[in-house]
């Protein structure tokens, strides 16, 4: 059977534990790399990846980031050629860009780092290139995801010293093609 949505979910991140699918998500803002944790990130929840911006992050232009990973729950197939992108982002406040992790994609409980771990939300991830797309055809190349594997995508918000907007965000998309 041919791999649908309900077998592609996406995961923050802890940097504690030995092994990923372990640990619990400690929330909006711990998201910093190493191992994928074992529950899904909630859709369409405030504060769901990134923290509030404060006033005074917006008011510096503070950038932050945060991993995400994209998990293959399909039983056999890999998922292939997947690409990722920004379906949709709140105009007026932060604005949102996308990097591919360089950890190759991994074992969901693999005890090797699975992604690049940051000291805190506003240290860059060494190795990723960010970049903002809006359709598809313009979005990042994440690779395959053989089943039962993660692969980091990481998220970097940038404040723009703008005026205050309720329910800022983005949303992020990934498309792949699958073999049956």
């Amino acid at each position: 059977m041919a791999i649908t949505a309900t077998d592609i979910h996406f995961r923050g991140s802890i940097t504690t534990g030995t092994a990923g699918n372990q640990s619990v998500f400690g929330g909006a803002g711990t998201s910093l790399g190493k191992y994928v944790v074992n529950n899904d990130l909630v859709d369409a929840t405030l504060n769901n990846l990134f923290p509030d911006t404060t006033g005074d992050e917006n008011a510096a232009s503070n950038v932050d980031y945060q991993l995400v990973f994209i998990y293959n729950a399909h039983g056999t197939l890999t998922w292939q050629s997947v690409v990722a992108w920004l379906s949709a982002e709140v105009a007026g406040g932060t604005s949102a860009a996308i990097g591919v992790d360089t950890t190759a994609a991994s074992a969901l409980g693999s005890a090797t780092a699975q992604a690049v771990t940051i000291a805190n939300k506003n240290t860059a991830p060494a190795g990723a290139s960010f970049t903002s797309p809006t359709t598809k055809g313009a979005g990042v190349s994440v690779g395959n995801i053989v089943a039962g594997n993660v692969r980091g995508l990481w998220v970097r918000r940038t404040a723009a010293n703008t005026g205050a907007v309720d329910s800022d965000g983005v949303t992020i998309r990934a498309e792949g093609d699958t073999a049956a």
